[in-house]
């Protein structure tokens, strides 16, 4: 279907032509104003809820959102495909800030400024509990809030409006039995040094899944960012007899592939980028499990923006999921058009 922008004197005529038109048997087209809703009560969008009787009545909605991944990191720059296109859809600004290096104090920190700006919405990752002070601060100044990405199992204790992201033991448990119907009896889990909670869910549920199905799980936590970190999970292969692999990010799971290069075990992934995917449709490696990060940084700035304008808010105190979603070679081919754009 072709969709026409009009621009403001544009659709002002064309309300005045398709009047016209009516009276002679034609199509009366009626736009409806922007309506804001603030404290119960429907009015003119041109005072968004927050902006007192002094302040210019034109601001538009501030949203804020601070993650703990890295800016260079490529599954952080999808998240942030996301929020700017968002941003632009649901016209409102964004303030994005992310720590240069992790640190729980840092982040903290970002949060506590980002408040300080009282912004109309705030958006936050949760990788560890150690963040659940400077959430909870916010909600208690009146910032409407969603966290996004890890926290799925702790963000009901933090006043939260929802949580974006995707159930992070029932994906391991998921990618485990995918490994288990592959013949994996004895699977290792290959884990960040980082502290995050969605992680250590993951191997949780690869471990519930080789134990359903009579095997065991191994851990191995390393920075995958050492250039060593391929020959350290190949030792922990041999040390612990393992038939299977699941990394739990990209660059992890190409560590593992390139440890691992010549060997017939299975190996999983979670997280996409250019090479796993080239990866998965060549068949080295078995399937790739996609959070859909886009959604994870799309879908918040949308809810929040509809909640300042409109005071809708679906699936309250909910978890919305983004995954998991299996890529395979099947359908590696379309995962990889859309990485193209930064969009999976």
């Amino acid at each position: 279907m072709r969709r026409t922008v009009l621009t403001r004197p544009a659709a002002a005529l064309a309300v005045a032509v398709a009047l016209l038109a009516a009276g002679c048997g034609g199509t009366t087209t009626v736009n409806e104003g922007p309506v804001t809703v603030a404290s119960g009560t429907v009015g003119d969008a041109s005072r968004p809820p927050g902006v007192a009787a002094g302040e210019p009545a034109s601001r538009s909605t501030r949203i804020a959102v601070v993650t703990h991944g890295q800016a260079s990191s490529a599954f952080w720059a999808i998240v942030r495909n996301g929020v700017d296109a968002a941003g632009r859809q649901m016209d409102v600004l964004i303030t994005y800030r992310a720590p240069d290096v992790y640190s729980l104090d840092h982040m903290v920190t970002l949060i506590d400024q980002a408040v300080a700006s009282k912004p109309d919405g705030l958006v936050v990752s949760l990788p560890e509990p150690g963040l659940a002070p400077a959430i909870r601060r916010a909600v208690a100044a009146g910032i409407p809030t969603v966290t996004i990405n890890s926290g799925s199992d702790t963000y009901k204790k933090l006043g939260v409006l929802a949580h974006v992201g995707q159930p992070e033991e029932p994906a391991g448990r998921k990618a485990g039995e995918r490994l288990a119907r592959m013949g994996v009896r004895r699977a290792l889990c290959v884990n960040l040094q980082i502290p995050n909670q969605g992680l250590n869910a993951r191997c949780a549920g690869l471990a519930r899944a080789m134990r359903a199905a009579g095997g065991r799980m191994r851990t191995i936590r390393i920075d995958d960012l050492d250039p060593g970190a391929p020959k350290r999970i190949a030792r922990a292969v041999d040390a612990t007899k393992s038939d299977g692999v699941l990394a739990l990010n990209g660059t992890s799971g190409l560590a593992a592939l390139k440890g691992l290069k010549g060997r017939t075990l299975p190996i999983g992934s979670f997280d996409l980028g250019p090479e796993i995917l080239q990866a998965v449709r060549q068949g080295r490696l078995a399937f790739a499990v996609d959070q859909q990060a886009y959604l994870q940084g799309y879908l918040p700035v949308v809810l929040l923006a509809q909640r300042a304008r409109y005071g809708l808010f679906p699936a309250q105190g909910d978890v919305i999921p983004t995954g998991p979603n299996f890529v395979t070679k099947a359908n590696a081919a379309q995962a990889i058009t859309l990485a193209e754009r930064s969009i999976r």
